[in-house]
């Protein structure tokens, strides 16, 4: 080896673990984190990159939360999966929304749903399994992949689709590897909401090759128009026994801050899923179960007013992203996400610049016009950027308006 060529470095060299080195960071909370900093720093940013509402929690569950912290109960350990009546209350919350019958042996209280995805995952690949994964995928769920040691193989859909994996893509896909598909409806990032016939069709693909689904519901009650939600094992129930559901409170009842998630799986799964959190955390914050026990026991009069106000949000946005040259935007039917896509303005010059991929423009868009969207490349496909409307809606307008003016300057 000659002197100009570096040495590979050894274990005992290397500070970060190759594992955890190689986990990029979130970066829809990064655009975050930057546009609170500039807005911090007193620049009048508009962001559009936290996938959070921008509702408080509703009162009568911060009430609960408030009479957990006075009940000295709360104030020692409790079981790892999660109070027993929270449990309970999510057993008969699935059974009210979903039509999924479960039992308390079947869940598991997380720290969030990207606890609940993690442990997921981690109980059940092992070294080289490999994961189906639509893409635009929420930009968490490769990595939770990776480090569960598994292997994302990643399934591509476009506008042209809006965003809907077909099972002969899926089929393509399939190896004699692949032991998971992971399925999102309603989807983060594009707000793809798949029709009950094409859960059935997805569904019963998976059961008939052996496969495991890991589906993520967190977006269950935020569909809009035509659009409705399904459980896929409620549609397949022979999928049920390699079926493991994800959920939370954090998008319905505007509760992102208080980290409470779960996962619905075999009673063999979650056990170990359990064991894996016993180490890790413990039990989730005995405070915030008891706000989500008030959460998910209660009506769903909330979540109706923030999805009043989100559908509004999202016709506005769509039909003003529309308007500019080189921009096209589906119409999403679920979530609270708007997913154009802006190749036909790459390589064009803006302000004397010329950016040759979404990150680049996105850049461009947070200098020039003081507004924070997310790059497509965040999520597993260049070319488009992710606009979050769960803001309020003269925010929303103005830096939508922003966009127009200085996407509008667009030049070949």
């Amino acid at each position: 080896m000659s002197a100009a060529t570096p040495s590979p470095k050894s274990a005992t060299d290397r500070r970060v673990s190759a594992r955890i080195g190689a986990i990029s960071e979130s970066a829809t909370l990064a655009v975050d984190a930057k546009a609170k900093a500039l807005k911090a720093a007193g620049r009048p940013v508009i962001g559009f990159g936290a996938g959070e509402p921008d509702f408080p929690t509703p009162g009568y569950i911060v009430e609960a939360a408030v009479e957990a912290c006075r009940n000295p109960k709360f104030h020692r350990y409790t079981p790892a999966g999660g109070l027993p009546e929270l449990k309970a209350a999510i057993v008969e919350k699935t059974r009210r929304d979903s039509g999924y019958e479960i039992e308390p042996s079947q869940v598991l209280v997380t720290n969030g749903g990207k606890q609940a995805i993690y442990e997921a995952f981690a109980a059940i690949l092992d070294p080289g399994d490999e994961v189906i994964v639509p893409a635009p995928y929420w930009t968490t769920y490769p990595e939770s992949i990776r480090l569960a040691g598994g292997v994302p193989v990643e399934v591509v859909a476009d506008e042209t689709t809006g965003y809907r994996v077909s099972v002969e893509q899926l089929e393509a896909a399939r190896t004699e590897n692949t032991k998971v598909l992971l399925f999102v409806s309603p989807s983060n990032p594009t707000g793809a909401v798949y029709s009950r016939e094409q859960i059935e069709a997805v569904g019963r693909w998976a059961a008939e090759h052996g496969l495991w689904v890991l589906t993520d519901e967190i977006y269950e009650h935020l569909v809009y128009g035509d659009a409705s939600f399904h459980s896929m094992p409620v549609l397949v129930p022979e999928l049920a026994d390699k079926c493991i559901v994800v959920n939370g409170v954090a998008k319905t009842y505007a509760m992102t801050g208080w980290r409470v998630g779960w996962v619905i799986g075999p009673k063999d799964v979650v056990k170990a899923a359990t064991n894996l959190q016993s180490h890790a955390t413990s039990n989730v914050s005995n405070v915030a179960q008891a706000a989500a026990l008030a959460a998910v026991s209660g009506d769903l009069e909330a979540v109706a007013e923030m999805r009043t106000a989100f559908d509004r949000r999202r016709k506005t946005i769509v039909r003003m992203l529309n308007e500019i040259p080189g921009v096209q935007c589906p119409e999403p039917e679920g979530a609270f996400y708007a997913y154009p896509s802006v190749k036909g303005l790459l390589g064009k010059e803006i302000r004397g610049r010329r950016p040759a991929t979404s990150v680049e423009l996105a850049e461009l868009i947070l200098e020039e016009a003081e507004v924070a969207v997310v790059p497509g490349e965040a999520f597993g496909t260049p070319g488009y950027l992710r606009l979050s409307y769960a803001l309020g809606d003269e925010d929303l307008v103005e830096g939508v308006s922003r966009l127009q003016k200085l996407l509008g300057e667009a030049r070949d």
